[in-house]
């Protein structure tokens, strides 16, 4: 029996995260620190494909309502997505220290935000 695989898909919106996340750390901290966090990122995302429900609902999310993107984390970065019939959108990469509530609800909840 073989396992669906999933396509993985980064929005525009996570592709500027990671960018984002990799300048800050190679600056604060050093290159090699950057490219590990982004390693083990990168690879929790890939295997969203043969696992895409793997993570759990976030749980600013579900008191507003919205179940409908699931997350994953590595240290205190969070890896907010969403699973629909053949891939996995990933939208949002950020250090979970931020005000969630906030962001979650401005990049993921409001009307100009991609409904897949």
């Amino acid at each position: 029996m073989s396992v669906k695989r999933y396509e993985v898909r980064y929005l525009v919106s996570a592709k500027n995260d990671l960018y984002e996340l990799l300048t800050f750390l190679a600056e604060k901290e050093s290159p090699d620190r950057a490219r590990h966090v982004l390693s083990r990122i990168r690879t929790l995302c890939e295997d969203l494909a043969s696992m895409p429900l793997q993570g759990h609902v976030p749980p600013e999310l579900e008191e507003m309502g919205s179940r409908k993107f699931l997350e994953l984390h590595y240290k205190p970065y969070r890896i907010i997505y969403q699973v629909t019939e053949t891939v996995v959108y990933v939208h949002l990469v950020c250090d979970g220290r931020r005000d969630m509530q906030s962001l979650l609800g401005r990049r993921l909840l409001s009307s100009d935000s991609p409904d897949l």
